[in-house]
């Protein structure tokens, strides 16, 4: 019953024991060989490029990617007074996004009101008349099943300020 014990604890050493003898001399020579070769270089770092940096101040000016306010539209504009945005009105989060990166997904109706989910490149939303999105003072004027109306401020280039209604329609997925 002992040697039973004791028998694998037999089988291990017998075994290390056995792996204890052995040539190495292939692989001292081939180690030799390396430590014989000559040693490499170390290329220096490249040189620091220090950049300055770039302040963009037209970020109040007309996006370059929109179409230009129309000639007719400006003219037709440019008599009424008090068109102006509110500058000391605390900005709404969906402000801070480009209105056209935003698509409407659908509505939803309560007691309180009725709301238009719109999708951004963060994450879908709920507004409301009322409410603002968009760099250009948009504020949401009507909602209906299918489309938001949203009333933007923007510059007429004349230091004036005009009214552009923009319309978002609802994306059906497929």
């Amino acid at each position: 019953m002992r040697v039973v014990k004791f028998l694998p604890l037999l089988l291990v050493l017998t075994q290390v024991t056995g792996c204890g003898s052995g040539d190495f001399g292939d692989i001292d020579e081939f180690m030799a060989e390396v430590r014989s070769r000559p040693k490499g270089a170390i290329e220096p770092m490249p040189k620091e490029v220090v950049y300055k940096p770039f302040a963009y101040t037209a970020a109040n000016l007309r996006s370059p990617f929109q179409p230009p306010v129309r000639l007719e539209m400006a003219s037709k504009e440019s008599g009424r007074t008090g068109v102006k945005p509110d500058l000391e009105r605390v900005k709404q989060f969906l402000e801070n996004f480009d209105i056209d990166t935003f698509d409407m997904v659908g509505t939803l109706e309560n007691k309180k009101g009725t709301y238009a989910l719109i999708k951004g490149s963060d994450g879908v939303h709920r507004v409301t008349v009322g409410d603002y999105m968009g760099r250009n003072h948009g504020k949401v004027v009507e909602i209906t099943p299918d489309t938001i109306e949203v009333l933007e401020i923007v510059p007429d280039g004349e230091n004036q300020w005009l009214e552009r209604p923009k319309r978002l329609t609802l994306q059906e997925s497929s």
